[in-house]
């Protein structure tokens, strides 16, 4: 049940979002147990963003939400590869990307919980 959403401050184009979508569903596999099969994102572009007390540059913050606990080493590789996935679609520097990560104890769908 993991979720990844993205607030940029920059435009998103179609083509990028798709392979975002597709590099991000890889990626979450660095959690062992997680796919692309339960994993939804969300992408928020154009937004009012400062780092630093500027927003002249490309910036990134993104969540994920993870169901259940994950070892840090999981989380220190997921890192590495989320700001490699968005440096390289986006070119959004590394050093302008925040990752704030969340272990669920509860999470619900279909009328249920987890």
């Amino acid at each position: 049940m993991p979720y990844i959403n993205s607030k940029v401050n920059a435009k998103i184009t179609k083509e990028e979002e798709v392979l975002l979508k597709e590099k991000l569903g890889t990626a979450i596999e660095l959690i062992p147990g997680k796919s692309e099969e339960w994993l939804m994102i969300g992408f928020e572009e154009d937004c009012c963003l400062y780092f630093r007390g500027n927003n002249e540059e490309k910036i990134a913050y993104i969540e994920v939400k993870i169901f259940g606990t994950v070892k840090k080493s999981d989380i220190d590789n997921l890192t590495g590869e989320i700001c490699h996935i968005y440096e390289e679609v986006l070119s959004i520097p590394q050093s302008q990307i925040y990752i704030k990560y969340e272990e669920v104890s509860l999470w619900g769908w279909n009328g249920g919980n987890f």
